[in-house]
C-alpha cells in the first residue's frame, strides 16, 4: 500500500533533502530531520525494507553472494593508493583476479614508485587471491594497452576495467599553463580512452564486460581552479555514454562513479579559515573504502542490465545523477534574430537559467 509505514519512510529517504527543503528547514538540519522522520515511520520495532539504508542483514548477506566476481578478471588503474587500492582489494576479496596498475607518481603526476602497487598485490596474494603488478602510465597508448594484455597473459581473459588513475594540477584558469592542461587531460580522459579501447575488442568477442569510469562533480557541476580536471572528468562522462551506446548490443556496459572520499588528490584543499578547517575534517570521514562496494557491484553480474549511468558515493550515501535535458523551449515563426533573442528570448528564459554552482552547493548537507 502506498501509505504503508515502510513506503512512507522509503519515500522520505529517496526524496532526502529536496523533500524537506520544501518545508523551509535549514540545510544543516536536513540529515537530522531525515533520521527523525524515518525513525517515526519505522517505529520501535526497527522494521526493515529493501531499497534504503535500512536494509536487513539478510538482504546484505544476499548481496554479498550476488555481487561475487568469481572467475572474473579485473584491471584497476591507479590502484596503488586511495580509492583504486580499496577497489582492487575488494575485487580480490570478492573472487576476481586483479591487475593492479599504478605508475607510483605523485599527486601532480611526477616521478614513479612501484612500491604502492606491489604492496597491494602482496596483500591480495597473502589473503589467497590472485594479482599482478602493472606499472605503466595510462597516458601512454602502449602502456595502457599493456594493462589489458597483462590481464589476458596472466589470467586468460579480461572482464572488467576500472578507470581510476588521475593527477591534479589545480590553477586558476588565466594562470593555467598548456602543460598543466595537457597533462591532466592525458591522464584522465586520454588514459580512460586508451585502456577502454584496449579492452573493447576482448569484451565484444566474449559478449560481456564492464567499464567503470571515475568522473567528478568538478566536471558534472563545477569547481574553482580546475578547468583541466573538470573538462577531463566531464569528457569521461561523454566517453562512457558513447561506449554504453556503441557496445550495448555486445552485452558490454559502461558506467561512471563520482566519488567523495578523502585522498591525497584532495589533501591540498585550503584550510585558511575555520569554516575550511571544519570542512576538511568532515571530508576526512569520507574514507576511500566506501567507494569500492559500488565499483564491485557494477563489475558483477548483478549489474548486467545497468549501463550509461552516473552514480556518486558520499560515505554511506549513494546517488544516481540525471543527465541534461531541455527545461524550456521557445519557438518563433520565421526564426530568431540576434535582436529578438536579446529583446524577447533572453528575458523570457532568464527565470529558467541555472546559477553558477560548485559541488558543495548541490550537496549542502553532510552525509551520515
Amino acid at each position: 500500500m502506498p501509505n504503508s509505514t515502510p513506503e512512507r519512510a522509503r519515500q522520505m529517504l529517496r526524496a532526502g533533502p529536496d523533500l524537506l527543503w520544501q518545508g523551509n528547514h535549514k540545510r544543516s538540519n536536513v540529515r537530522k530531520i531525515v533520521r527523525e522522520r524515518v525513525s517515526e515511520c519505522v517505529g520501535d520495532a526497527g522494521g526493515r525494507f529493501p531499497g534504503t539504508a535500512l536494509e536487513s542483514k539478510t538482504r546484505a548477506d544476499a548481496m554479498s553472494d550476488t555481487a561475487r566476481l568469481d572467475g572474473k578478471v579485473v584491471a584497476v588503474t591507479g590502484a596503488g593508493r586511495g580509492i583504486g587500492r580499496e577497489i582492487a582489494l575488494l575485487c580480490a576479496k570478492q573472487g576476481a583476479s586483479v591487475v593492479v596498475n599504478d605508475l607510483g607518481a605523485s599527486a601532480e603526476g611526477e616521478g614513479n614508485d612501484a612500491g604502492p602497487a606491489e604492496e597491494v598485490v602482496s596483500l591480495i596474494r597473502a589473503a589467497g587471491g590472485k594479482a599482478v603488478v602493472n606499472g605503466a602510465s595510462v597516458s601512454d597508448p602502449a602502456g595502457a594497452t599493456s594493462i589489458i594484455e597483462d590481464a589476458v597473459k596472466n589470467f586468460g581473459r579480461i572482464d572488467g576495467l576500472v578507470n581510476n588513475a588521475g593527477i591534479l594540477r589545480d590553477r586558476i584558469f588565466h594562470r593555467m599553463s598548456l602543460q598543466d592542461w595537457s597533462d591532466v587531460i592525458n591522464v584522465h580522459l586520454n588514459g580512460s580512452f586508451y585502456t577502454s579501447k584496449a579492452a573493447a575488442n576482448y569484451f565484444k568477442d566474449q559478449g560481456s564486460g564492464s567499464f567503470v569510469h571515475f568522473t567528478s562533480t568538478s566536471g558534472l557541476v563545477g569547481n574553482f581552479g580546475q578547468a583541466n580536471y573538470s573538462a577531463a572528468k566531464m569528457g569521461i562522462v561523454g566517453l562512457s555514454n558513447s561506449i554504453a551506446l556503441d557496445m550495448q548490443r555486445a552485452g558490454v556496459r559502461s558506467n561512471c562513479i563520482s566519488p567523495f572520499a578523502w585522498s591525497r588528490l584532495i589533501a591540498t584543499i585550503p584550510t585558511e579559515t575555520e569554516a575550511e578547517i571544519q570542512r576538511v575534517e568532515r571530508m576526512k570521514t569520507m574514507s576511500a573504502d566506501k567507494i569500492a562496494p559500488l565499483a564491485v557491484a557494477l563489475l558483477s553480474d548483478a549489474a548486467k542490465d545497468v549501463t550509461g549511468q552516473i552514480f556518486s558515493v558520499r560515505k554511506n550515501e549513494i546517488s544516481v545523477f540525471s543527465v541534461p535535458r531541455p527545461i524550456r523551449t521557445m519557438h518563433r515563426d520565421g526564426g530568431w534574430t540576434a535582436e529578438t533573442i536579446a529583446t524577447d528570448l533572453l528575458p523570457a528564459m532568464r527565470s529558467s537559467f541555472h546559477a553558477l554552482a560548485r559541488s558543495a552547493d548541490i550537496f549542502p548537507y553532510d552525509p551520515i
